[in-house]
């Protein structure tokens, strides 16, 4: 079920359910039931390609990872550079430059670029500081489409993906729920939630309700949680926000709000929703963001490489990542 998809008057009922459920008891939010939904995810877009799209460019030779058997999916990262973005697909032991793209006027392509969680879709706000034109891509920099105007490029989450087919944006001080198959806004009512983060494969949503409770949703029912940042990190930056969030709604991933436009992509902790403990992590070293994926699998990123954790946060193995890619953004990862 597409929590969006809904008409107004379910959005607002569902939500008064929920506001009257948290005050009376948040345990009594524990139990929620999954819900469903689903998608022809081969949909090929039907605007004609862009002839000016960047052709794809390998980047330098493999690298030794001897640990890459315990992550083969493909991850997505962004690189800067000049006037430009790039970005990075390793797979396995190989890095690959596979889009470049411009940035154009103003700083919210910089800001903005992201990738869809099974990486076949690029999206951008491009031109302009504070609002621009929305832009998507295949994952190669091909097939560039011109979507909307007026879309806010601001904040460290301007543009969020709601599973691979569907992105919430900013336009006009409200929120805009875009169908990226169709390339169109989705005509449905978006709701009064705030700091919205989806799971990867777009089924359940951690958000803020209009009285500024976090709580997370899998559509039909949900839970409150809270978390209080260690004491002396409580000011940092302008709160907490959750930026990733595990496929059975239990567990969300934290990270800091920027204190600028600028992007800010790291989390640095994860959050247990039934009981809003903070869950332990296996490995050492400070943790630089943290990914729910749609298989289960947690990456944990420091500065050592990857640490993989499955479901209930037990070891997997350690990935150490190629030179090119240590220090830019982890976008997305496909199995």
């Amino acid at each position: 079920m597409n929590v969006f998809a809904a008409d107004a008057a379910t959005r607002t009922a569902r939500l008064r359910t929920l506001r009257r459920a948290v005050a009376l008891s948040a345990a009594a939010l524990a139990a929620v039931g999954l819900s469903a939904c689903g998608g022809d995810k081969t949909a090929t877009p039907t605007a004609a390609a862009s002839s000016a799209a960047p052709a794809a460019v390998t980047s330098a030779a493999p690298v030794s990872n001897s640990d890459a058997a315990t992550l083969a999916g493909t991850r997505y990262y962004l690189g800067t550079s000049g006037k430009e973005a790039s970005i990075h697909v390793v797979q396995g032991d190989t890095d690959k430059v596979t889009a470049r793209i411009p940035f154009g006027s103003g700083s919210c392509t910089e800001n903005t670029i992201t990738v869809s969680p099974d990486g076949k879709r690029i999206a951008w706000v491009q031109n302009g500081d504070d609002t621009g034109t929305l832009m998507t891509a295949a994952i190669d920099g091909s097939q560039q489409r011109t979507l909307e105007k007026g879309v806010n490029c601001l904040g460290s989450r301007a543009l969020v993906w709601q599973g691979d087919d569907w992105l919430m944006v900013q336009q006009r001080n409200r929120s805009v729920l875009m169908d990226m198959v169709a390339g169109e806004p989705h005509h449905g009512d978006p709701g009064e939630e705030t700091d919205r983060c989806w799971s990867a494969d777009g089924k359940w949503l951690a958000a803020v309700d209009d009285y500024g409770k976090p709580f997370v949703t899998g559509g039909k029912a949900g839970r409150s949680y809270t978390y209080t940042p260690p004491k002396a990190d409580a000011a940092k930056h302008d709160g907490w926000q959750a930026r990733s969030v595990s496929t059975d709604g239990r567990y969300v991933a934290v990270g800091w709000k920027g204190t600028d436009p600028s992007r800010q992509d790291g989390s640095f902790a994860v959050v247990d929703t039934t009981t809003s403990k903070v869950v332990e992590l296996t490995g050492a070293g400070s943790v630089r963001s943290i990914l729910f994926t749609a298989d289960g699998t947690v990456l944990v990123r420091r500065a050592t490489g990857i640490t993989v954790l499955d479901a209930s946060f037990k070891l997997a193995g350690t990935v150490q990542e190629p030179g090119a890619v240590k220090d830019l953004t982890l976008l997305a990862y496909a199995a």
